[in-house]
């Protein structure tokens, strides 16, 4: 058994931006441009959107996605994901791509299950990348996280890590100082690869003392002793969090297209 199947986990009410999953970016649904994406990867024989609401699972499947209808109760996207894996035993890897990341890249998927199948030391496995402004890196919003010498994450959090202060500085000033050594600063980005027992293990785990002070899920499985592998990779793809968000990438898409066809 060597399968490897991405699994979108999407829903409607997001608290931030209820119905984003649907919401048309330049024509388009958000969704459908991840899954889009999702498809292109090589190294995956089956990509899946797993829901809990009739309006995203007839829309997928109208576009002819393959859906799977999960329950109502699942308090995150991994909860959701392994309820699909649990019953899709024939899949060794799992690959739990976010459903409102509409430029993620197809051969990012492809070297996370590479890596999977590679190192069978690898139970998780995610992807990093330096902040294009550093200065950013002190928005909880952005997650960050600091890495070993073999590439496994050492921590994650919404705090600015590793810290460069000795004293206060102004963000321009820790721009500067970070500009010198961007790769200590890492963005990371929220996609996981699994093997099909860690993820069906880690979401029978209750949640942890450092995952529930940074709201952050992942900590989990470093509070329980697995190494989760981290691929430094030059460029990462944004997240549509807000509507603000959805109008500038459609305001890029459209510029772009306009490049393309001058």
């Amino acid at each position: 058994m060597n399968k490897a199947v991405g699994i979108i986990p999407a829903r409607w009410n997001s608290t931030r931006f209820p119905g984003k999953p649907l919401y048309l970016i330049a024509g388009k649904p958000l969704l459908r441009r991840v899954w889009e994406q999702s498809m292109r990867a090589r190294n995956l024989d089956a990509v899946i959107i797993a829901t809990d609401d009739m309006r995203i699972g007839e829309a997928a499947f109208d576009w002819g996605a393959e859906v799977a209808l999960t329950s109502t109760r699942h308090r995150s996207g991994t909860d959701r994901v392994a309820e699909v894996a649990r019953k899709a035993k024939h899949f060794a890897y799992i690959i739990n791509i976010q459903g409102d990341e509409p430029l993620v890249d197809p051969r990012l998927i492809d070297r996370l299950v590479e890596k999977l199948r590679s190192d069978r030391k690898i139970a998780i496995v995610t992807s990093a990348h330096p902040f294009e402004n550093p200065a950013e890196a002190s928005s909880p919003h952005q997650v960050k996280v600091v890495v070993d010498l073999k590439g496994r994450a050492l921590y994650f959090s919404r705090a600015a890590i590793p810290s460069s202060r000795i004293g206060g500085f102004t963000a321009a000033e820790e721009s500067g100082r970070w500009g010198k050594h961007p790769f200590l600063l890492l963005r990371h980005q929220g996609i996981y690869g699994f093997r099909r027992r860690t993820l069906l293990q880690f979401v029978k785990w209750k949640p942890t003392p450092l995952e529930r002070a940074e709201s952050l899920e992942q900590l989990r499985a470093v509070e329980n002793g697995v190494k989760i592998h981290v691929l430094v990779t030059a460029k990462g793809s944004p997240g549509v969090d807000t509507p603000q968000d959805a109008g500038a990438l459609e305001q890029t898409l459209v510029r772009a297209k306009r490049r393309v066809v001058s």
